[in-house]
Order: C-alpha cells, then sequence, then structure tokens
C-alpha cells in the first residue's frame, strides 16, 4: 500500500509541476534587457540646461526635429509598444493503480487531462517633447503617457 502512495504521489507532483499559467508564459517570453525609454528615465535624466548632445545620449535620436515660431530647436520622441501574449498549457494526471494480493498483477487506469489557454494585447504609448533655447540647451521638456 505504501508503494501505491508514493506511486501517486510522485506522478500527481510531475503532472502538477508540468502545468504553467498564463503569466508565467509571459515571463519566459518578455524581453526586459535592453533600455527603454520610460517617464522614469525623463523625469530622472533630462534636466533644463543640458546639451543636445546630453539628451540624445540619455534618449537616442527624436522622430521629429521641428522648430517653434522663434526658431529654437524642438525635440519629439513618440515611442509606441504594442505587447502581445498568448500562452495554452496541457497536463494532466493520468494513473494505473496495480492491484496486489493475486497472483497475476491486475490494473485499474484511469486519468483527468486540462487544457487551458489565454491572450492578451496591450499597447503604451510615450511622447515627450523637448523644447531647446537659442543656445541649444533644454529651456523646457514635456511628456505624455497613455495605456489601452
Amino acid at each position: 500500500m505504501k508503494i501505491k502512495t508514493l506511486l501517486l504521489a510522485a506522478l500527481s507532483t510531475v503532472a502538477v509541476s508540468g502545468c504553467m499559467n498564463a503569466a508565467q508564459h509571459r515571463a519566459q517570453v518578455q524581453d526586459d534587457s535592453g533600455e527603454r525609454m520610460t517617464v522614469g528615465v525623463v523625469q530622472k535624466e533630462i534636466r533644463i540646461g543640458m546639451s543636445g548632445a546630453d539628451v540624445a545620449a540619455v534618449l537616442g535620436s527624436p522622430n521629429i526635429v521641428s522648430t517653434d515660431e522663434q526658431r529654437r530647436e524642438v525635440w519629439i520622441y513618440d515611442k509606441i509598444s504594442t505587447d502581445v501574449s498568448y500562452s495554452t498549457s496541457s497536463g494532466g494526471i493520468s494513473s494505473l493503480i496495480l492491484g496486489a494480493g493475486s497472483s497475476v498483477l491486475g490494473g485499474v487506469g484511469g486519468g483527468v487531462n486540462r487544457d487551458a489557454g489565454a491572450s492578451s494585447k496591450s499597447q503604451k504609448t510615450l511622447t515627450v517633447i523637448i523644447k531647446f533655447d537659442e543656445n541649444k540647451l533644454v529651456r523646457d521638456f514635456a511628456y505624455h503617457t497613455s495605456r489601452f
């Protein structure tokens, strides 16, 4: 009887440990290794009086370079990211109970299987506007972020 209990416990552990939920699948495929422009980076790194070279070193090249009514440069960073994740899992427990106490081993088999899946899609935008003065130093900056 102890062998049956140990065997059932081992099979249950293996079957359950093989199942992953959608959040676990997403964590495995999401790449957070690269530098990303975020509101936190803008708030922490961008300062009034910075040069354009310093801004470019922190944020990279702007998407749009324009001028205002006084011919001062304005840099616009417009970033959009889309996160799509899909996860599917299947698992189950199959059992084979061997009869004991007889000269011929008899068995009863059965099982429970489960399939599950989920998907999600979200988008984020970040717009950063850097305004420079006549000396090409940051005179003002603003940002807007949204998530949907």
